[in-house]
């Protein structure tokens, strides 16, 4: 859990959210995770179609 607590607060600090309460903090981490997990995702699928695209033409 540290891990995903510091890449939230890394991610809250670099673009200046305000810190959610200690209540709120481990929730905040996995939203904040699984948006980063779904860009990453997004990103991937992209790139693969663009390649198949390319390659397959």
């Amino acid at each position: 859990m540290r891990p995903l607590h510091f890449l939230s607060n890394a991610f809250i600090n670099t673009f200046g959210i305000t810190q959610p309460t200690p209540k709120n903090a481990t929730r905040a981490a996995w939203f904040i995770a699984t948006m980063l997990m779904l860009v990453v995702v997004l990103v991937a699928t992209v790139a693969a179609v663009v390649l198949h695209l390319a390659f397959h033409r």
